[in-house]
C-alpha cells in the first residue's frame, strides 16, 4: 500500500481534485444565488413605497405598526410558502382611504372585516366552485390585464424624468439576466444618486434621520363598532372582487406555473390573507394581500425562493423598530422614475405568463377581453370572462 502524505493530498487538491472543484463551484453558485435573492427582495417596492408614504402622510397611520406588520408577514410568507408570494397593500382600499381622508381606526376596522371574510371564505370551501369556473383564458386574461396596468403605471411614473427613466431602462435591460451584477442593485444606486442631484436639499434632510427604538402599540382599543361597519361598507366590500381576481385566482396560477414543485391552493391563500388581516390591524397594520404583480416583480429581479421575502421583511422590521419617525425621509431616496421602471418590469414579467394560452382563437379572444376589463375592474373582468368563455364553449356565441 502506498502512503500519501498530507502535503501530497494538499497538492492533489490544489491541482484539480474533483471534490475541491465541486466545492468551489457549489460555493460560487451559492454566492450568486444569495446575491439574486437580495436583488429580488426589492422587486416589489414600486407598489409598496408609494402606498406606505401616502398612508403615513395623508391617512396619518403610524409607520411603526404599518412597516412592522408588513415585515412580519413578509417573513412569515417567505418561510411558510418558500416561494416569493408577496405581501402587498390592498389597492382598492388604499386608493379609497387615501382619497377619502379617513381615520386610521376606520382603516383598521376595514382590515378586520377583510380578514374575517377571507378566513371564512377559505375554511368553508366557498372558493372551490369559483376556482372551478376560472378557466385558463379567464385567469390568463386577469394576469395580462394586471401586467399591462403595472406597465402603464410604471410609464406614468417615468414621465416625471424621462431621461433618468431612459437610462434606468437601458441599464436594467443590459443587466437583467446578469447574475454577477444584479440590475436591481444598480437601479437603487442610480435612484439614490439621481435623488440627490435633482434635490440637493435631500442631503440636509437625510441628516435629520435619527434612531429611536419603539415597539408596536396594541390598537384594538381605538377601533369601535362604527369603525368596523364603516370600514366594511366603504372599503372591504369594494375590495373583494379585486382581491379574488388578483390575490387569489391570479397568484395561485402564477405561483403554480413558476414553481410547480411548490404549489398552493385558493383555500390556502384565502386563509393566509384572512389570518394576516385579522392580526395586522391589532398592531397598527393596514389591509394586505398576496398580489400577483408583487411576485412578478420579485421573480423578474432574481428571487427564486421565499428568502427574498425574509430579506425585505427583516429590513422593514428594522426600519420600523429603529427609524419609524424618519420613514418619510428615508423613502425619498427612491425617486418616482426608478419606482416606475421597477413597476414596468414587474408588469412585463406578469404579462409574459400568458404565452401558454395555446392556439385556439376563442381562448385568445376571451383572454384579450378579460385583460381589457381587468385594467378597469378585476371583479367585472372575472364575471365577463366566465360568461363569455362559457358561452363560447357551449356554442351560444361564435366569433
Amino acid at each position: 500500500m502506498i502512503a500519501m502524505t498530507a502535503d501530497d493530498l494538499s497538492k492533489k487538491t490544489e491541482s484539480g481534485d474533483p471534490a475541491h472543484t465541486e466545492n468551489e463551484h457549489t460555493k460560487q453558485s451559492k454566492n450568486l444565488y444569495n446575491k439574486m435573492e437580495w436583488a429580488g427582495a426589492f422587486g416589489d417596492i414600486g407598489t409598496l413605497i408609494p402606498f406606505v408614504v401616502a398612508y403615513i402622510t395623508i391617512v396619518k397611520v403610524d409607520p411603526l405598526g404599518l412597516l412592522f406588520m408588513f415585515g412580519l408577514f413578509l417573513m412569515a410568507a417567505g418561510i411558510y410558502y418558500k416561494t416569493p408570494i408577496p405581501i402587498q397593500p390592498m389597492k382598492a382600499i388604499g386608493a379609497a382611504a387615501i382619497a377619502g381622508g379617513i381615520s386610521p381606526a376606520v382603516l383598521f376596522g376595514a382590515g378586520l372585516a377583510t380578514g374575517l371574510f377571507w378566513l371564512l371564505a377559505g375554511i368553508t370551501g366557498a372558493l372551490r366552485p369559483i376556482a372551478r369556473i376560472a378557466t385558463k383564458p379567464v385567469v390568463r386574461g386577469i394576469m395580462l390585464g394586471l401586467g399591462l396596468s403595472f406597465m402603464v403605471g410604471g410609464i406614468n411614473r417615468m414621465r416625471a424624468a424621462p431621461v433618468l427613466a431612459g437610462i434606468a431602462l437601458v441599464v436594467t435591460y443590459l443587466l437583467l439576466t446578469n447574475p454577477r451584477i444584479p440590475a436591481m442593485f444598480l437601479l437603487l444606486i442610480i435612484g439614490i444618486v439621481s435623488s440627490v442631484i435633482m434635490n440637493p436639499q435631500l442631503i440636509s434632510e437625510l441628516a435629520k434621520i435619527h434612531v429611536g427604538f419603539r415597539l408596536p402599540v396594541f390598537s384594538l382599543p381605538i377601533i369601535g363598532w362604527n369603525d368596523i361597519v364603516a370600514g366594511t361598507l366603504l372599503f372591504t366590500l369594494p375590495q373583494i372582487p379585486l382581491t379574488l381576481g388578483n390575490a387569489v385566482i391570479a397568484i395561485v396560477a402564477e405561483n403554480n406555473h413558476l414553481f410547480p414543485d411548490r404549489q398552493v391552493s385558493e383555500k390556502k391563500i384565502a386563509v393566509s390573507q384572512g389570518i394576516m388581516n385579522l392580526i395586522a390591524p391589532l398592531f397598527g397594520g393596514i389591509p394586505m394581500c398576496h398580489g400577483a404583480g408583487g411576485m412578478a416583480g420579485h421573480v423578474r429581479f432574481g428571487a427564486k425562493t421565499g428568502g427574498a421575502l425574509v430579506i425585505l421583511g427583516g429590513i422593514l422590521i428594522f426600519i420600523a423598530l429603529f427609524f419609524s419617525e424618519s420613514v418619510s425621509i428615508i423613502f425619498k431616496i427612491f425617486p418616482d422614475p426608478i419606482l416606475g421602471v421597477i413597476l414596468f418590469f414587474a408588469g412585463s414579467e406578469l404579462a409574459l405568463v400568458v404565452k401558454d394560452i395555446g392556439g385556439r382563437k376563442s381562448d385568445f379572444y376571451v383572454m384579450l377581453i378579460v385583460a381589457a376589463f381587468a385594467m378597469w375592474n378585476m371583479g367585472a373582468a372575472f364575471l365577463v370572462g366566465v360568461i363569455l368563455d362559457t358561452s363560447l364553449r357551449r356554442g351560444w356565441l361564435k366569433i
